[in-house]
């Protein structure tokens, strides 16, 4: 399954890591130069959540954000007990 956010649609993003050498003018050297670009990835903070989906319970994955902003409705606790359990109490 892809690493998407169900709600918010955030997934990994791609971009570039540089590495530089030398001394920043303002500290007194000859400025920093670009010795090497490798390319990276960004990923989004993403949980396989439990959530109430059209009445019903499933599995997605949503990213922390849509968590945190509400948009994830969680199921309610279910107080189950096996047979035997409820007829010792």
């Amino acid at each position: 399954m892809p690493r998407v956010c169900y709600f918010t649609g955030k997934k990994t993003s791609s971009g570039r890591s540089y590495t530089h050498r030398g001394k920043a003018k303002y500290l007194g050297g000859v400025g920093t130069k670009v010795t090497g670009i490798s390319k990276r990835k960004f990923k989004p903070n993403i949980q396989r959540v439990r959530a109430l989906i059209n009445g019903k319970v499933c599995r997605i994955k949503v990213s922390v954000k849509a968590i945190r902003m509400g948009l994830v409705v969680k199921p309610p606790r279910r107080d189950w007990k096996p047979e035997g359990a409820a007829a010792a109490e």
